[in-house]
């Protein structure tokens, strides 16, 4: 049952027992028999049937409530997007409910089952790497839940989204490694259809091919985007026969490995190692020298993202009131990075 929400008289029906039972199944399961146990499971799974853990607080059916997805509490682009999320819907009389995904669907589906526990009016929804989640959010879509996506789009996504130029910000960052006169060139992670199946990663080696590097085998290892994994790699790459002259770290948790692993073995940014990493985060102009970064427009993403939520919300309202509903922006909007240069990166030795 994708368009329409189950309730609880529904599953008590298809079980063939009294909603006081299927109740009964939910919060006091040992008071069941085995048997009728079963048949209220099999009539919940049935029809997708999940708790309202909202529902006496709501005011007239329409919750104030939107949730936020992030892709890991500990990287900051996350906590300033969530910061200025809330404070545009807050103007709006919305309250922010956050969640984390750990960029894994998997985990984002059990994190999505519980904001629509929550009854929110929407989602903003950090999409994570897999498909486990992808039919929960088409029945979301149904139930009419709205949810905007942001950072990254899944293949044959059909939300609204907001995203950065990633193809332009990694073009960026590659060339001007190349200008500085480095051929030997490692991105913190290689496209995987699973574990990393985003923009970043894949657009490196075609960039490098269009200034007719390649990108040898040994550099193309496969890593999540956290600083722990990014520091082994760090390690494993300049512990090679013939190490990079310059590294590329796909998020600003990725550099913090990457400049640990590089301390470490005693290597001097810029004259050992050029680095340069995407988001421009306080400490990469704390540090001797500053590190050169790709910046992403945080705020303004995240007053975009914001604001298509809140068009999304009145949009329904019109739709309910007037039967019609307003003209869509265009689905993806995209924003551009902006190259930082610092002491970082120079020409190699």
């Amino acid at each position: 049952m994708l368009g329409n929400v189950s309730t609880i008289q529904d599953v008590a029906r298809l079980a063939g027992v009294s909603p006081t039972t299927a109740k009964r199944a939910l919060r006091e399961p040992d008071k069941l028999t085995p048997e009728t146990l079963a048949r209220v499971r099999t009539a919940i799974e049935q029809l997708h049937y999940e708790t309202d853990q909202r529902a006496g607080s709501l005011r007239g059916g329409q919750s104030n409530t939107i949730g936020l997805v992030v892709g890991s509490v500990v990287e900051t682009f996350f906590a300033q997007f969530a910061r200025t999320c809330s404070r545009v819907l807050a103007g709006e009389g919305y309250t922010l409910i956050i969640s984390e995904n750990e960029y894994s669907a998997a985990y984002e589906l059990t994190e999505l089952r519980r904001l629509y526990g929550q009854r929110v009016a929407g989602i903003i929804l950090r999409p994570g790497y897999g498909h486990e989640s992808r039919e929960y959010l088409a029945r979301l879509t149904e139930r009419g839940v709205n949810i905007v996506e942001y950072d990254y789009l899944p293949p044959h996504s059909s939300h609204p989204a907001v995203k950065l130029d990633n193809v332009g910000a990694m073009r960026g960052a590659v060339t001007h490694l190349h200008a500085l006169g480095h051929r030997r060139i490692a991105a913190l992670g290689t496209y995987d259809p699973v574990i990393l199946p985003e923009e970043r990663s894949r657009a490196f080696p075609e960039i490098m091919n269009a200034l007719g590097l390649v990108v040898p085998s040994e550099y193309r290892r496969v890593a999540t985007v956290n600083e722990d994994t990014a520091y082994a790699l760090t390690h494993e790459l300049l512990a090679l026969p013939t190490p990079p002259t310059a590294l590329i770290a796909l998020t600003g948790t990725q550099a913090i490995g990457a400049y640990r692993a590089i301390r470490e073995r005693g290597l001097r940014i810029p004259d050992d190692l050029s680095l340069v990493t995407f988001d421009n985060y306080s400490w990469t102009a704390l540090v001797d020298p500053p590190i050169t970064v790709v910046e992403q427009p945080v705020e303004a993403m995240a007053t975009a993202t914001a604001q298509r939520m809140l068009a999304l919300l009145r949009r329904a309202e019109l739709r309910d009131a007037e039967g019609s509903p307003t003209p869509e922006p265009p689905r993806v909007e995209v924003f551009p990075a902006r190259l930082i240069v610092r002491g970082s990166t120079a020409a190699p030795r």
